[in-house]
């Protein structure tokens, strides 16, 4: 029972943690900035409420790595309801807000910088180059009347291979750990990397398949959805080779996927398909990655140690 000055004689008392000193204190996390221009994430595909929520988790998670961040999301084929707003009209809101905060923090006689510079940066929610998405963002960008910049997109990296091995662990078709000694018995022997955007998002993703094949220790080839015969012939040149039980692994996040190509191409290649990326962890990480990067600071991530 607890007494007027504190916990009775006996009860536990929690104390304050105490800070760390040295060279393995955690560090203090970085924030966004002040003024530091938007994170606008550019959405591509049809919307719909299952896309909506990918895009608010993946905003989330460069939220939580970067406080104080404004991030916001804007839709390739947005409408003008405002339940799935345009690019074009989220960089046009942004930077009016921005200009009416710099004038109210005036206007209460607060010191303040001219805002100078982009309003915003541009980060596509693609894996992969696909020249028609990322030609439709830049042409929103101009249409806004902004100055903002657009980032690369997310891939080749090695995020992307450890979100693509994870995928085909939870479907069965990898071992979720090399260092674990059990086998799966649906595992593949050789995956199909599928993406879209043509050759050159084939060759972008071949980069990343290196690095899945070095996790797997097994092959693993680049086709393109969007390109006739492309995932049937990858598909023959790895059962050529020796492999009996392929698996396609989508190099895509899921938007920019267009309806029912996927599972045609699992039909012609006659396997089994993880799923897309979606709102893997490191999806979020890359997406503040490149924003972090054209503005010239460094997250720290939370959770680590200063060494």
């Amino acid at each position: 029972m607890s007494t007027p000055t504190g916990p009775a004689s006996g009860l536990p008392v929690r104390m304050p943690r105490p800070r760390q000193s040295g060279r393995h204190r955690r560090p203090e996390p970085v924030a966004a900035p002040e003024g530091a221009p938007a994170l606008v994430l550019a959405v591509p595909g049809t919307v719909s409420g299952e896309v909506r929520g990918l895009a608010e988790e993946v905003v989330s998670i460069a939220r939580s790595e970067l406080p104080g961040l404004d991030a916001y999301i804007g839709y390739l084929d947005g409408d003008e309801t405002g339940e799935y707003p345009t690019l074009q009209a989220v960089l046009a809101g942004n930077a009016a807000l921005r200009a009416e905060r710099y004038e109210l923090a005036k206007a209460a006689g607060r010191e303040v910088a001219e805002p100078e510079g982009p309003t915003a940066v541009v980060v596509p929610l693609l894996a992969g180059p696909e020249s028609a998405l990322l030609g439709r963002a830049r042409e929103a960008v101009t249409e806004s009347g902004t100055v903002a910049e657009l980032t690369d997109v997310l891939g080749p990296h090695p995020l992307l291979a450890e979100g693509l091995h994870v995928r085909l662990s939870e479907a069965g078709l990898a071992r979720a750990d090399r260092a674990r000694l059990f086998t799966v018995a649906t595992a593949a022997d050789g995956i199909i990397l599928a993406t879209v955007g043509g050759e050159e998002a084939v060759q972008t993703a071949g980069i990343t398949g290196m690095l899945l094949a070095a996790r797997l220790a097994v092959p693993v080839m680049a086709a393109a959805l969007d390109t006739e015969g492309s995932v049937a012939a990858i598909a023959a040149q790895l059962r050529d080779a020796g492999s009996t039980q392929l698996a396609l692994a989508p190099y895509l996040v899921g938007p920019e996927l267009p309806a029912g190509l996927l599972d045609a191409a699992v039909k012609e290649a006659d396997c089994a398909t993880a799923e897309p990326l979606g709102a893997y962890p490191a999806i979020g990480k890359l997406v503040l990655s490149k924003y972090a990067t054209t503005l010239g600071i460094t997250p720290q991530p939370q959770g680590t140690s200063a060494h």
